[in-house]
């Protein structure tokens, strides 16, 4: 199955536990937090083309794994 830019996977429960994987990984919360270094540049290169719970963690939020989390306000 292709998926075109205006077609979208429907986020599930799957992708919900997935991306709570990426949001409490130690390698992943580092290169937020911090913006630079091995960390970051591992989960900027890995997050869309090896790791699921990078990929799922865009999806539900909105956003790479690798950004830091928007703060509202």
């Amino acid at each position: 199955m292709c998926w075109g830019e205006d077609m979208q996977k429907e986020i599930n429960a799957r992708d919900r536990a997935r991306a709570d994987i990426c949001l409490k990984c130690t390698v992943c919360a580092k290169a937020r937090k911090e913006q630079k270094g091995f960390a970051y540049w591992l989960v900027k290169k890995i997050e869309g083309g090896l790791c699921p719970c990078c990929q799922a963690y865009e999806r539900v939020y909105g956003h790479k794994a690798h950004e830091p989390i928007p703060v509202n306000g």
